[in-house]
């Protein structure tokens, strides 16, 4: 936690810091008793494990599961926001904005939670960072409403959020009729009798899905608040937090031999000479209209000069000045989200142009997107005990109220095991996914398959929830963000 206790920080830097930090540690709590109570439904419903040994079982697999992270879920998120509110996250807006999205996220998922109704915490957390997207393009003067909101992202992200659920009813319900007409063991298909555990080969398989389950979510959902933990330090703590210290010399010489390969290329396509006021906003412009005129070549060039110029002979990011951390991160973000926006947009470059390109832009990502190990053992201790805390409730929705049979041991088996394969994909594609309509939807899916009937009213209720989530949410996001953006620039003048 380098930068943070030090001594450096003034009192108000360091009052911000503390609450937004514990604001994301509880956004991550209340993810693991929301979320998490799915993976253990069940087993616990199965009598394949006693409560507390699931729930003790699944928040570990979480916090292993937070450990092994990529961070590509932690960066898609990010990529929803407003681009100037992630350049100037030391700013006011950027305080309010990360407020915004942890407070309003926690109301509504303590507020589901109470009711018992499994509510995604993805969804909630992306109707948040919509709708601070949209009152900041209304306060912003002289710009459309939504504009700046990445409207491409939020597609993709919403996409893989609204097919999730549909692939884990229709697979669940496909993966218990083939089990049925593959595997001949009348036990696997009853439901328990009393308190008696199943025989040993079924509860050894439906812990095994109860782990995946857990270690996927922990995974996925675990790198939500960590992406926000590092808006906060890079916001607070540029000078440590800003630029990966890990990068080694090797890969600087890398950075800087590719940019002067990058250099070359932008001058040859003749448009470096367009005259460009302020390349940084040139270069917003361009991310948040998806729009490519010749000024942004022009930018870029002038921004890949500066993160050249920034580097120079260094052989770490220690060795830049501690004041010119945050400028340089700034060049680099632009230079690399452009770059993606300029290769996917009609160029004038060869295949062998765009691959240099393409190298570069990797290897600059690489120097702004990383996790420090501190925030991930952090992370994975809040998701974890929050496992362990509270998860009654949704448990029994789950278990107890989606069919009108009680649970068999291969319904939970197919609905797991179908959740487990879902989420583990989106953590590779580096796309959020709900664990809680996933493996809710799996459940449904093989009650349907069973033909054990469906409560309509639970499935109503969560379907309500799951609707509303995204407009309440856009709506808590937009206004906490207004009510947010005053307070910071007027109490604390920030």
């Amino acid at each position: 936690m380098d930068g943070i206790f030090d001594g450096s920080l003034t009192m108000v830097s360091m009052v911000f810091i503390v609450v937004a930090l514990l604001l994301a540690f509880g956004f991550e709590f209340v993810n693991g008793f929301h979320d998490t109570a799915n993976a253990v439904a069940t087993v616990i419903y199965t009598n394949t494990l006693k409560p507390t040994t699931a729930v003790v079982w699944s928040g570990c697999w979480n916090f292993l599961g937070v450990l092994t992270s990529t961070g590509a879920v932690a960066f898609g998120i990010l990529a929803l926001l407003p681009v100037e509110l992630i350049v100037n996250v030391g700013s006011a807006a950027g305080f309010a904005m990360v407020f915004a999205l942890l407070v309003s996220a926690i109301l509504w998922n303590l507020g589901t939670w109470y009711l018992g109704l499994p509510a995604s915490s993805s969804h909630t957390l992306i109707g948040s960072i919509v709708g601070v997207g949209l009152a900041n393009s209304a306060l912003a003067g002289g710009r459309a409403f939504g504009e700046g909101v990445n409207w491409g992202k939020v597609q993709d992200v919403g996409m893989s959020l609204a097919i999730s659920p549909l692939v884990g009813f229709f697979c669940a319900a496909l993966l218990l009729l083939l089990a049925k007409a593959l595997i001949r063991k009348p036990e696997l298909y009853s439901a328990p009798e009393g308190d008696k555990a199943p025989p040993p080969w079924i509860r050894g398989l439906l812990v095994l899905t109860c782990t995946g389950v857990s270690f996927a979510h922990g995974s996925n959902d675990g790198q939500k608040g960590m992406g926000l933990i590092m808006l906060i330090l890079i916001g607070i703590v540029p000078a440590v937090y800003a630029l990966n210290p890990n990068t080694g010399s090797d890969q600087m010489a890398a950075i800087t031999a590719t940019s002067d390969k990058v250099a070359v290329i932008l001058d040859h396509t003749g448009k470096t000479s367009v005259p460009v006021a302020d390349p940084e906003s040139t270069l917003s412009a361009t991310l948040r209209t998806g729009l490519v005129p010749d000024e942004s070549y022009a930018a870029l060039a002038i921004k890949n000069k500066a993160i050249r110029t920034g580097i120079g002979g260094a052989k770490s990011f220690s060795d830049v000045a501690p004041e010119a951390r945050r400028a340089l991160r700034t060049d680099i973000y632009l230079v690399t989200e452009s770059l993606g926006k300029v290769l996917k947009a009609p160029n004038p470059f060869s295949a062998e142009e765009k691959a240099t390109l393409s190298t570069y832009k990797d290897e600059l990502k690489a120097t702004t997107q990383f996790i420090p190990t501190w925030v991930k053992v952090a992370v994975a201790l809040a998701l974890g005990l929050g496992t362990m805390v509270g998860w009654k409730r949704i448990v029994v929705t789950v278990g107890e109220k989606i069919g009108k049979a009680h649970l068999t041991y291969a319904q939970g088996g197919a609905a797991e095991l179908v959740a487990m394969t879902t989420i583990g994909a989106a953590d590779v594609l580096g796309l959020p996914v709900s664990t809680t309509h996933v493996l809710s939807s799996g459940v449904a899916g093989t009650m349907a398959a069973n033909q054990s009937g469906l409560q309509m009213g639970t499935l109503r209720n969560l379907l309500l929830a799951w609707v509303l989530t995204l407009p309440i949410c856009v709506l808590l996001g937009a206004t906490l963000f207004s009510a947010g953006l005053y307070l910071v620039a007027h109490l604390f003048g920030a």
